[in-house]
């Protein structure tokens, strides 16, 4: 398996892109208990460093992580021990029977696995489908085109204590895509060590997101933030439910 948020990058991303999972998460459990989900297993696909699953495992409910990372996961087992954590493909894994799933931060249009470049989320949606029990909920949020004007490049830069991110970003509106390519510099000793990943994504319609929900049987809305948390333009969050 490719090794995708290798050892650094994880580190960083722990430490210096905490936010978004802190932030979002009690608009998460707010929509649990407003689902009437109180107890029981969830599921989280793409569960990066543990953060939401610590969140959930606070509130009482049971965690299993689905992650590509190994070093991802290795850091979510430490902050989350009680949680289950597996490394895998979201799109090959086994995802049990649960009360609720969750793909928090964009996970799913990351193209770090075959199938998702070759058949898209249809047969994903199917499988949360069926491991989510009667009134179970499917929680997660995308990107969608329009992230960076054409032919243009956007360009970050990030740093830390002992650390530093610099990104490009370049969409391809033709193919519906986007490519990220970080380059990261972790301070290991009296040294920086650097490493350098170049991530694909696809970027999804809302509307297109919505309508393959609803041919498995979702009942499916599109959310602008999680709680009181806003989302950045072009970035929608799907609470997805499958009928009692």
């Amino acid at each position: 398996m490719a090794e995708w948020y290798g050892e650094d990058l994880a580190y960083i991303h722990d430490v210096g892109h905490a936010e978004f999972a802190l932030q979002t998460a009690p608009g998460i459990l707010e929509i649990l208990a407003q689902s009437g989900i109180h107890e029981g297993l969830v599921v989280d696909l793409g569960c990066g460093s543990g953060l939401l699953a610590r969140e959930l495992l606070d509130a009482g409910y049971g965690v299993l992580g689905i992650d590509i990372s190994e070093a991802m996961v290795e850091l979510a087992r430490r902050r989350a021990p009680e949680a289950e954590f597996r490394v895998g493909s979201l799109f090959e894994v086994e995802i049990p029977p649960c009360a609720a799933i969750t793909a928090v931060s964009e996970v799913l249009n990351y193209l770090f696995d075959p199938e998702n470049e070759d058949r898209g989320l249809g047969r994903l949606f199917r499988r949360v489908y069926d491991a989510l029990a009667p009134g179970g909920v499917f929680v997660f949020d995308a990107l969608g085109p329009g992230q960076v004007p054409p032919g243009a490049t956007a360009r970050g830069f990030r740093v830390g204590e002992d650390w530093a991110v610099l990104s490009e970003r370049e969409e391809d509106p033709e193919r519906g895509t986007m490519v990220r390519r970080i380059v990261s510099f972790r301070k290991v000793g009296e040294h920086y060590r650097r490493d350098d990943e170049v991530h694909r994504v696809r970027l999804y319609a809302p509307e297109e997101l919505s309508a393959g929900l609803r041919r498995i049987g979702f009942q499916a809305r599109t959310m602008r933030a999680y709680g009181s948390y806003p989302l950045a333009g072009g970035h929608v969050a799907f609470l997805a439910r499958k009928p009692v």
